[in-house]
């Protein structure tokens, strides 16, 4: 499939720009579904990550190539990120066996902006409905689901200390894919929280952290210290993204386990 750059791109500034990137992968990766088809789920899988890593990459280096680039599926040149000002942290597919199912729309694009030590915008695009979330304008919705607690924990390994805690706190626990889809749950009042431990890296949840951190949600590691960002170690080990109300009964329960 062929990629090119979008000169509509140029002179935007970095909402909109993150925005309109996250937004036209989408389009692309609902493309490659319509064209690759289902028949095979690890091709499809395998081109999807492909294109949508290939258009963005050469947006990004047309349009801000001043800026460093750290993406899921491309090497890490740590180098280029530790001297850089600007990172541009990216899951170009986030949920990739949720992408590769047919029907699922449990799966998103996420575009994040690193500059001077903090997270300064993200942007998380669900394709398969149309919704696109960024840190600027997002607001928090009101719980949908009032005198009952509920925490997005991930579909494939939601580990045993998210399950305890969720006991603790009597809380259900609603299983999704993608970081990104589940960061939004709690955004839009789905659920109160989305627990994970067991290891992700940043282009998993910098983009969804930032859009909750910009609604208004507490977003930390377990241990409720700051979730750090273009450090030399790809790796984040566990987060919650919760909404104010409820983060001290979470912490208290997540202090007793740990």
């Amino acid at each position: 499939m062929a990629v090119e750059v979008v000169e509509e791109l140029s002179g935007l500034d970095d909402v909109s720009f993150a925005r309109d990137l996250a937004a036209r992968t989408g389009e692309l990766l609902l493309r490659v579904r319509e064209e690759v088809g289902y028949a095979d789920f690890w091709t499809l899988q395998d081109e999807g990550d492909r294109a949508a890593q290939v258009f963005i990459d050469r947006q990004l280096r047309a349009h801000r190539p001043d800026d460093a680039i750290l993406s899921e599926e491309a090497p890490d040149d740590w180098v280029s990120r530790e001297s850089a000002d600007r990172v541009w942290i990216i899951d170009p597919v986030d949920g990739t066996s949720a992408f590769a199912r047919r029907g699922s729309t449990e799966w998103a694009v996420h575009v994040a902006l690193w500059e001077a030590g903090e997270l300064v915008l993200g942007v998380v695009a669900r394709p398969a409905t149309g919704e696109i979330f960024d840190s600027q304008t997002v607001q928090l919705a009101p719980v949908q689901h009032p005198g009952r607690v509920r925490v997005a924990a991930s579909r494939s390994r939601a580990s045993d200390i998210v399950r305890a805690v969720c006991h603790d706190v009597h809380a259900e626990v609603v299983t999704m894919s993608s970081a990104g889809v589940k960061a939004l749950a709690v955004v839009t009042g789905e659920v109160d929280a989305y627990l994970h431990t067991g290891g992700q890296s940043q282009w998993d949840n910098a983009a969804p952290v930032a859009v909750a951190l910009g609604a208004g949600l507490v977003a930390t590691r377990f241990d409720g210290s700051p979730i750090v960002y273009n450090g030399p170690e790809v790796e984040i080990d566990d987060l919650i993204i919760c909404r104010p109300e409820r983060i001290d009964e979470f912490r208290s329960a997540i202090d007793s386990r740990l």
